[in-house]
C-alpha cells in the first residue's frame, strides 16, 4: 500500500460517511410532501429532526471534493469536467435546499413556505439521484481519451446501469431517511413514518440488490461478496423489524433498523469503491483508465496532507459526536413553537 492507496481509502471514507449522514437528511427532504401532508406542524418536525445536524453532515461533502483535488488532480479534473452538467445539477440543488431550510422560517406566509418546502423537495431527490448516476458510470466506465478528457456526453451517462444506480440510492436514502424520523420522532409523525417504512421497505430492497448485484457480477472483486452478502443480510434484517408490528412503539427496533439502513449504504459505497480499486475512474478502453498511480499527486504533498488530516480529522469528528449527543431527544408537534417569521406585508 502506498500513500496515493490509502488517500483513497481516505476519500472512500470521506464520501462514505457522506452518503451515510447526508443519505438520511435528503431522505427526509423526500419525505416533506409525504409525511407533512396539510400541516405546517408535521413539516417542521420533519425539518427539526435534522435542524441541529445537517449542515454538518454537508462537510464530508466539502472535504472528499477537497481532499480529490488534492490528492488526485486528474481525477479531480477528468471527473469534474466530464460530467459538469450532472454535478452542476447536484450543486444546484444542494443550493436550493440550503436556502429553503435556513429561509422558510424568516417569512410567517404560507406561500412562502410552500415555494421553500419545494427547494427542500428538489433539493433532495436530485442529488441523491444524481450521485447514483454518477458513482454508476465511474464504475462502469466513461469514454476517456489519450489526454485524460472525458468524451461521453450527457445522454451516454444515462444507460440502464447508471439509471438503475440512481434509482438505488434514491430509495435507500429515501427508506434510511424514514427510518431515522421513526427514530428521532413521535406522535403521529412516528407512526406513519413507521407505516410508510412497511411500505417502501420491499421495493427498496429489490432495487438495491438488484443494483448491488449488477455491480459485483459486473465488476466487482472477490472479497466484494462478501460486502454484497451483508448489505443484502441487513436489508432482510431491516425488512423483518418495519413488519413488526411492534416497530413503530419500541425504541430498541427502530434503533436496530437504523444500524441496519447504516450499514447498507456503507455496504453499496464500499462495493461501490471496492469494485473501483486500483483505479479511480473507469474507463471503456482500459488503456485510458486512471489509477492510483497515474492520477495522484506528488509524494510531498500527500504527505503534507496526511499530517494535516492527522490533527484536523478527530476535530470533525468529536465535534459531529457531540451534536449529535446533545440532540438526541426525539421530536413531536407539541415541541414545535408558533412562528415567529416577519409578515410578508409588514404595517406601514
Amino acid at each position: 500500500m502506498t500513500l496515493a492507496d490509502y488517500w483513497f481509502l481516505a476519500i472512500g471514507v470521506l464520501f462514505t460517511g457522506y452518503f451515510l449522514l447526508e443519505g438520511f437528511d435528503f431522505g427526509v427532504g423526500m419525505l416533506m410532501p409525504i409525511l407533512g401532508r396539510g400541516s405546517d406542524v408535521r413539516r417542521r418536525v420533519l425539518l427539526n429532526t435534522i435542524g441541529p445536524v445537517w449542515d454538518g453532515n454537508e462537510v464530508w461533502l466539502i472535504t472528499a471534493g477537497a481532499a480529490m483535488f488534492a490528492a488526485f488532480p486528474e481525477w479531480y479534473a477528468t471527473l469534474f469536467s466530464g460530467m459538469y452538467l450532472p454535478l452542476l445539477l447536484i450543486l444546484v440543488g444542494l443550493i436550493a435546499r440550503v436556502c429553503a431550510i435556513e429561509w422558510r422560517g424568516k417569512i410567517d406566509d404560507p406561500r412562502w413556505r410552500r415555494i421553500a418546502d419545494i427547494g427542500i423537495g428538489l433539493g433532495s431527490w436530485i442529488p441523491a439521484i444524481l450521485w447514483g448516476v454518477a458513482f454508476a458510470n465511474i464504475v462502469r466506465g466513461v469514454d476517456i481519451d489519450a489526454g485524460k478528457q472525458m468524451t461521453t456526453d450527457l445522454w451516454g451517462l444515462l444507460g440502464p446501469y447508471a439509471l438503475l444506480g440512481g434509482a438505488a440510492l434514491c430509495l435507500l436514502f429515501l427508506l434510511h431517511g424514514t427510518i431515522f424520523v421513526t427514530l428521532k420522532s413521535d406522535g403521529e409523525v412516528r407512526i406513519d413514518a413507521a407505516r410508510l417504512a412497511r411500505r417502501i421497505a420491499g421495493p427498496v430492497t429489490v432495487v438495491v440488490g438488484g443494483f448491488a448485484l449488477w455491480t459485483q457480477l459486473a465488476h466487482g472483486k472477490g472479497w466484494t461478496w462478501a460486502v454484497v452478502a451483508v448489505a443484502a443480510l441487513a436489508l432482510t434484517l431491516v425488512c423483518a423489524l418495519v413488519f413488526g408490528s411492534a416497530f413503530a412503539g419500541e425504541a430498541r427496533r427502530e434503533l436496530l433498523a437504523f444500524a441496519a439502513t447504516s450499514v447498507t449504504v456503507i455496504g453499496v459505497a464500499v462495493l461501490l469503491f471496492g469494485s473501483l480499486f486500483p483505479n479511480v475512474m473507469n474507463a471503456t478502453d482500459p488503456a485510458h483508465a486512471l489509477t492510483i498511480a497515474n492520477a495522484s499527486s506528488t509524494h510531498y504533498t500527500l504527505t503534507v496532507m496526511s499530517w494535516c488530516t492527522v490533527f484536523i480529522l478527530p476535530v470533525v469528528i468529536g465535534y459531529q459526536a457531540w451534536t449529535y449527543w446533545v440532540f438526541r431527544k426525539r421530536i413531536s408537534a407539541s415541541h414545535i413553537p408558533p412562528s415567529i417569521g416577519l409578515s410578508p406585508t409588514p404595517p406601514k
